[in-house]
């Protein structure tokens, strides 16, 4: 299957989160409050405006990535709880913003490094996709082995191209986000 497929189907399961996110009942939702809470105190110790803050969130994303890649010969199954776990977090979020700001406040916090991120994540979770199922094919058919150097080489293209999209995204994140949510 080429790139360009592994890429809808990664967008489709995130939009699957998403969709999942949006009809969590409220009881799920109080238990997720307390993880949120945990990550707003992690957020007032990193603080805007600090490269520390910006590294940290690149090598966060960054690694996730990574760690997707390297394990989605395991049936995949990072990379699609990956999809769809941020999805379904996403979507949770934003509700609950919405409800307590508005829309344009979220809109204000989630584009302008989310025009980076978010792609970055969609297509580096393609590439583990592409990358594992292709590793689970080898495995299993003698005559498919010859084919994983090469989807190694193409997948390991994309996930580069997706780690770079991931530092504007910190950099934004960390010094226009916090001006522009004043």
């Amino acid at each position: 299957m080429s790139y360009k497929r592994w890429v809808w189907v990664a967008a489709g399961l995130f939009g699957l989160g998403m969709a999942l996110g949006l009809a969590i009942p409220g009881g799920i939702a109080d238990l997720m409050a307390q993880d949120l809470a945990a990550l707003e105190e992690l957020a007032s110790i990193l603080g805007p405006f600090q490269i520390s803050t910006a590294i940290f969130i690149f090598l966060k994303n960054a690694s996730a990535l990574l760690f997707s890649f390297i394990l989605s010969p395991l049936l995949c199954l990072i990379p699609i709880l990956a999809l769809t776990a941020n999805g379904l977090l996403i979507s949770f979020v934003s509700a609950s913003i919405i409800q307590q700001k508005s829309l344009g406040f979220l809109l204000t916090g989630l584009l302008p490094h989310g025009i980076f991120e978010l792609p970055a994540f969609i297509m580096g979770q393609a590439a583990a996709l592409s990358f594992g199922t292709m590793a689970i094919i080898a495995l299993l058919s003698r005559r498919r082995r010859n084919k994983l150097a090469a989807n190694l080489r193409q997948n390991l293209r994309y996930l580069v191209l997706a780690l770079m999209l991931l530092v504007p995204a910190a950099v934004i994140e960390t010094y226009l986000t916090p001006l522009l949510l004043r």
